[in-house]
């Protein structure tokens, strides 16, 4: 049986570098479960050289397609082949349609760590009817509760397109100033259209609309792709967006009662769980037969039973298989954060 090894990405958030290893393992389960031409035998975490390295076996060598999927694991920073005592590295392609400072140049308390938003993407792809898009581009990405956009960009970095919303005027605020001059700095060919957002004459809120090319040729060619933003309550998710058009639903739910959202009678909710049940209807009504939505909570505010009911009632199927319920980890002494995944 072929062995592999894989050194894992270090990151900024001490805590994540080490829950990531298990997460990893987890998510290359799913790989394989999903793109991969050959079965994922069980992995481990070994030490090498007094380094960790996530290890795992195939039935059958990996393809070079196999290690164009595997290059895109959210925390994988180098793949090796096992011959004996020696690491042959292999030579990784992740999707990448932009520098890497798209994802980590935004630095603010609460931000979601940009390896685990690419974790959840992930994985809401490989659940959807189309996971060999994963490589490719096309598919339409929401996050119903976007924050600065940290989902939309990695959208953007996998040549989807991407449609965020997000009640909070100040990460508005914030995310059109960053990507805008993100844009301009890195002479990024795109039109970008800010205003007023409204719907059947009420104002709802603010919006900015990006159209962008990933280089000047496909800009020219008309090959671009599209970033939009509604400052809005979640709520309106239906209102804004046309019903079954969106591939992958991907959002990181509210952690405690400092969150909230504005219902339609303005008044404020502060339980994630009501706030999930009351937009995750909507969110599916956007959802394409076939598609796939991934959530991230807090658990302690929301039992994972409570949100597979939320989820099942919207008519979406929770995947609640192997490694689809091995994804629970603390974040720090008031969240575990948890996903569950689901189809349509």
């Amino acid at each position: 049986m072929p062995e592999y090894a894989i050194l894992i990405l270090p990151s900024a958030n001490r805590v994540y570098t080490d829950t990531s290893r298990r997460l990893l393992r987890a998510e290359l389960a799913v790989f394989g479960d999903t793109v991969l031409s050959t079965k994922v035998g069980e992995s481990a975490t070994t030490t090498i050289g007094g380094v960790d390295y996530v290890t795992f076996g195939t039935a059958a060598p990996l393809t070079d397609n196999d290690v164009a999927y595997l290059s895109n694991l959210s925390s994988a920073y180098a793949l090796f082949e096992v011959s004996g005592e020696l690491l042959r590295p292999l030579t990784m392609t992740p999707v990448a349609e932009f520098d890497s400072d798209l994802l980590t140049i935004q630095k603010y308390p609460g931000k979601t760590n940009e390896l685990f938003t690419k974790l959840v993407v992930n994985l809401a792809v490989l659940a959807t009817d189309r996971p060999a898009a994963l490589l490719g581009r096309g598919l339409h990405v929401l996050d119903p509760l976007c924050g600065r956009g940290t989902t939309l960009n990695q959208a953007m970095m996998y040549g989807f397109d991407a449609t965020g919303l997000e009640l909070d005027g100040k990460d508005f605020d914030a995310y059109q100033h960053f990507i805008k001059t993100w844009l301009r700095t890195k002479r990024i060919k795109h039109s970008a259209q800010a205003g007023l957002l409204r719907r059947n004459r009420v104002r709802l809120g603010q919006r900015l609309d990006i159209e962008y090319g990933a280089s000047k040729e496909r800009y020219k060619a008309g090959d671009t792709r599209t970033v939009s933003y509604f400052n809005c309550d979640t709520l309106h998710t239906d209102e804004l967006v046309k019903k079954g058009s969106v591939d992958v639903i991907v959002t990181d739910a509210p952690y405690g009662v400092q969150h909230g959202s504005r219902t339609q009678d303005s008044a404020l909710s502060r339980s994630p769980r009501d706030l999930l049940a009351a937009a995750v209807p909507t969110w599916a009504r956007v959802l394409r037969k076939g598609g796939a939505l991934a959530v991230s909570w807090n658990t302690y505010v929301v039992k994972r039973a409570e949100l597979a009911e939320i989820l099942t009632g919207a008519g979406l199927t929770p995947r609640e298989e192997g490694p689809y319920t091995e994804l629970a980890h603390r974040v720090d002494q008031a969240i575990v954060r948890d996903v569950l995944v689901a189809t349509k």
